[in-house]
């Protein structure tokens, strides 16, 4: 790959993949997963919840999944997870009376400062704006990067809540701590216990993600999610990076991961495909959900040179050979997707 003038490069610490990944010093780093150009167009539906305009799944997923008639549901249960897609690695996670929201770009577009050489809009929910959303009990943010600490979105966001809750890699301090006073940084192994005004308790546990920069350097994180009774938990990290060892004694019924690898040349930006399959297999996993967080619309010099690998049926033809009883749920932008405790 030529050299980018302004821009170097640093090989961040390897994935359970065979490719090195690619992390940059500079801010748009290997998060340039997002870095996709086909383009569809939407068939659009109402979603009253979120008041976003988003296509919509029909029908069941499983006995224990829905993605339909949700919306109106004032409370689903102290174990059930409702999973909202927000595009890019933006979520919306409610569990037991907890609101959760993750990595949050929902104000402008995706560009890391530098538009002329990457800028990235969504592609279903182009009309969302912060007043959409529901009531927030703590902010989730697993990089310090612009793809996941996005500060278009966190400057209005943080004179929206003032007194936020937010939990977050410490590698994010000087990106958060002006914006926001009621901080926690959680280093790999450390957990952090949220009350719900219903007195429900959401435990939130650092796992080590990537690590972006020097070997040296902290990683940054990943986060497994447990529902009020020990009945569920959600495991998540945004670029299928994982330390294998620290989650060798760790169970997640449901792996939130991408699929589909996003690959420069002899480089891999973002894992998936077999890597994800070997994750959910040491997880024990039930149901994995993938991410699409290279779909956006991009443009600029970047946005041509990385190439996917995978889709998402050949991840299932993978997963169904190791976990045969695995459910795969495609998330639907702006639809909720709720798993229940079996």
């Amino acid at each position: 790959m030529a050299a980018i003038p302004g821009v170097s490069f640093a090989f961040s610490s390897k994935p359970c993949g065979k490719r090195r990944p690619l992390s940059a010093s500079l801010p748009f780093s290997h998060s340039l997963s997002f870095l996709r150009t086909t383009t569809t167009k939407p068939v659009f539906s109402s979603f009253d919840s979120l008041n976003l305009s988003t296509p919509r799944l029909s029908g069941t997923v499983s006995a224990v999944v829905s993605q339909e008639n949700v919306t109106g549901s004032s409370s689903s249960g102290t174990d059930v997870f409702k999973l909202t897609y927000l595009e890019g690695n933006s979520w919306l996670w409610e569990v037991g009376g907890v609101t959760l929201l993750v990595d949050p770009i929902l104000v402008g577009n995706l560009d890391f400062g530098i538009p002329w050489l990457y800028d990235a809009a969504k592609k279903f929910l182009r009309s969302f704006q912060l007043s959409d959303l529901p009531e927030i009990d703590c902010l989730l943010i697993t990089q310090s990067l612009d793809d996941h600490c996005h500060l278009k979105t966190l400057n209005p966001l943080s004179a929206k809540y003032p007194n936020l809750r937010v939990l977050a890699t410490p590698n994010a301090k000087k990106l958060l701590d002006p914006l926001f006073s009621n901080t926690t940084y959680l280093e790999p192994g450390q957990s952090y216990v949220i009350e719900a005004s219903n007195g429900n308790k959401v435990r939130v546990q650092a796992t080590a993600g990537p690590v972006l920069g020097p070997p040296w350097q902290r990683p940054e994180n990943g986060y497994l999610v447990t529902s009020p009774r020990d009945q569920l938990t959600l495991y998540y990290e945004p670029h299928c990076v994982y330390n294998k060892s620290s989650l060798e004694k760790e169970k997640a019924d449901i792996v939130i991961t991408p699929v589909i690898k996003q690959l420069l040349p002899n480089f891999t930006l973002v894992s998936g495909q077999e890597d994800a399959v070997q994750l959910a297999k040491l997880l024990q996993s039930k149901f994995v959900v993938p991410m699409k967080n290279g779909d956006l619309d991009s443009k600029g010099l970047l946005a041509s040179l990385v190439q996917s690998e995978g889709t998402i049926q050949s991840f299932k033809d993978l997963l169904f050979k190791e976990l045969p009883d695995a459910q795969i749920l495609e998330p639907t932008a702006g639809v909720p997707l709720e798993i229940h405790a079996p």
